[in-house]
Parts: C-alpha cells; sequence; structure tokens
C-alpha cells in the first residue's frame, strides 16, 4: 500500500510542484491549502508524513503542526516543515511545537526525495 504524505502550503506551485516529485516514486501525496484544510484531513484518514508551510493565512505551520500533535494517532507521524523562515528562532519553534525536520525552501527535488524516504522508512 503506498505511503499517504499530506502536504499543506498555501502557494498552488509547491503543491503541485511536490506532487509531481512524489506521485512517481508511489507515494499518495494529498494536497491541502490551508491549516484548517489539512487538520479536517487529518482527522478523516491518516497519514504517514505531514509537510508544513509555515507562513499561511488564517493559521501558520507552528499551530497547525501543534494541533497535530495533540491527536493521539500523529504523536508519531513524521512532520517535516518546509519554509522560506529559516532563522534559527524559527527552527527552535519549530522543534518546540513538534517538528520533526526544519528545511528552508527552496529545496533541491533530490534532497526533498531522500529527507521523504527516511522520514517515511
Amino acid at each position: 500500500m503506498a505511503k499517504k504524505i499530506l502536504v499543506v502550503d498555501d502557494d498552488e506551485l509547491v503543491l503541485i510542484a511536490i506532487k509531481e516529485f512524489l506521485s512517481p516514486l508511489g507515494f499518495s501525496v494529498t494536497a491541502s491549502p490551508n491549516g484548517p484544510a489539512a487538520l479536517e484531513k487529518i482527522s478523516g484518514e491518516h497519514f504517514d508524513l505531514v509537510i508544513l508551510d509555515v507562513i499561511m493565512p488564517e493559521m501558520n505551520g507552528f499551530e497547525v503542526c501543534q494541533k497535530i500533535r495533540q491527536i493521539n494517532s500523529y504523536a508519531e507521524t513524521p512532520i517535516m516543515m518546509l519554509t522560506a523562515k529559516s532563522g534559527e528562532e524559527d527552527k527552535q519553534r519549530g522543534v518546540e511545537v513538534g517538528a520533526n525536520l526544519y528545511l528552508p525552501k527552496p529545496i533541491a527535488p533530490k534532497r526533498l526525495i531522500a529527507l521523504v524516504e527516511e522520514a517515511i522508512k
């Protein structure tokens, strides 16, 4: 069965690009344009990995990550933050709210694929 990945980003081009990189490798990729929509998807099904942007309208990635971690079935699910906010304090906050990886954009497709494969072994 294909590993399921939820990608949350308000930039449609990022969602399309990540889906294009990962789908041919056999991953089932679901895109979500914002935090509230992502939380709704998470309540309806289980994902093996969540990739989150930080800067989004309505609810930022830190808030979404924190809410995901409050769901028992997601306590151990890898969460990767992929964001333009690359300051040390942002990385620290990402770790504090439960992210496993905090990566700066832009990221090379090969690196993203390697990190995704490693995260959901």
